[in-house]
C-alpha cells in the first residue's frame, strides 16, 4: 500500500493507476499490478497509433478517436446491472471486464491520456464523475459511464441535479479538476459502501483503516470503523473507535445511541473477566 498511502498524503509524483491497483488488493489480496499497468500501456500505445503520433491530433480529434476506441471497440461501459458490486471500484476488475462505475471508468480514461501527454482531468460531480479534456484551444466534458458522451457545463449541472438535487450554479468549484488524492478518497468511500452493502465487514474495516489514517480528525470515519469492528466482534477495538468518535464529535446527534452501545460493550467485556 506504499503508493496508495503516499497518494493519500498528497505526496507529489505518485501514479494514480499504481495507487488504485494497491487499493484493489483489498478485494483481491496479492494482486500483481504489473499486468494491468501493461494493459494500460498497450491501450495507450494503440490509441497513439490511431492518432498518427502525438503531434497528429488536435483536441477534438483526440477525443473522437479515444472515445471510439475505448467505448465502441474495446467496449468500456457503465455497469448498470450490478452497480454496487465492490469490483466496480477495483481498477483490475474494470480493466478485465470493461465495466465499472463512473469514477473507475474515468480513471482508465485519465491514465490512458496521461501516457500520451494529453490534458484530461477528473471532475467530481455530486453523485457522478466525469472527465474534462482541456487544452488552450479545446475543452469538453466526457462521461465515460455513458460511453464517452460529450457534455457542456450545463449538462453537468443537469446531471448532478437529477442525481442529487444539488445546483452547480451555487457550487461552481464542483466543475474544477480534482486531485489524485480526491479521486482515491472517493473511490475508498465507494468501496466502503459496497462492502457494507454485502456485509464484508473485514474488508470494510481495511478500507476504514486507510481513511482514518488519511483523515485522523474525521469523526465519522471512526464511527464507521467502529461499526465494522462490532460486526467482526472486535469489541475492544470497536470501543476505542466509538470513544474516539464521541471525542472528535462531542455534540453528535447520535451521542446517546453511541453511549448506550459503549455501555453494552463494557458490560459484555466485563463478563469476559
Amino acid at each position: 500500500m506504499q503508493a496508495l498511502r503516499a497518494a493519500l498524503r498528497d505526496e507529489p509524483g505518485v501514479a494514480l493507476d499504481a495507487a488504485a491497483l494497491e487499493m484493489a488488493a483489498i478485494e483481491r489480496p496479492g494482486l500483481d499490478p504489473a499486468p494491468y499497468l501493461t494493459m494500460l500501456d498497450r491501450i495507450a500505445s494503440e490509441l497513439d497509433r490511431r492518432l498518427g503520433g502525438l503531434a497528429g491530433a488536435d483536441g477534438p480529434r483526440f477525443v473522437r478517436i479515444a472515445n471510439d476506441y475505448l467505448f465502441h471497440e474495446l467496449g468500456f461501459r457503465g455497469n448498470d446491472s450490478d452497480y454496487y458490486h465492490p469490483g466496480n471500484s477495483c481498477l483490475d476488475v474494470v480493466l478485465d471486464q470493461r465495466t465499472g462505475i463512473p469514477i473507475t471508468l474515468s480513471l482508465v480514461y485519465i491514465e490512458v491520456a496521461r501516457r500520451l501527454g494529453r490534458p484530461v482531468f477528473g471532475i467530481g460531480l455530486p453523485g457522478h464523475f466525469v472527465v474534462q479534456y482541456s487544452d488552450a484551444e479545446y475543452s469538453a466534458y466526457i462521461d465515460p459511464f455513458h460511453q464517452g458522451k460529450l457534455l457542456i457545463a450545463e449538462d453537468c449541472g443537469q446531471l448532478a441535479h437529477e442525481i442529487t438535487g444539488v445546483e452547480l450554479s451555487t457550487e461552481p468549484s464542483t466543475l474544477a479538476p480534482v486531485s489524485n488524492r480526491y479521486i482515491l478518497v472517493r473511490m475508498l468511500n465507494n468501496l466502503r459502501s459496497a462492502y457494507f452493502r454485502v456485509k464484508q465487514y473485514g474488508k470494510a474495516a481495511a478500507v476504514m483503516d486507510l481513511l482514518v489514517e488519511a483523515f485522523p480528525e474525521n469523526a465519522d470515519y471512526y464511527k464507521t470503523r467502529g461499526v465494522a469492528r462490532l460486526h467482526l466482534r472486535e469489541f475492544v477495538a470497536a470501543k476505542r473507535d466509538l470513544e474516539k468518535y464521541l471525542k472528535c464529535s462531542p455534540k453528535a446527534e447520535d451521542r446517546g445511541e453511541i453511549t448506550r452501545q459503549l455501555e453494552a460493550i463494557h458490560r459484555w467485556l466485563g463478563r469476559l473477566n
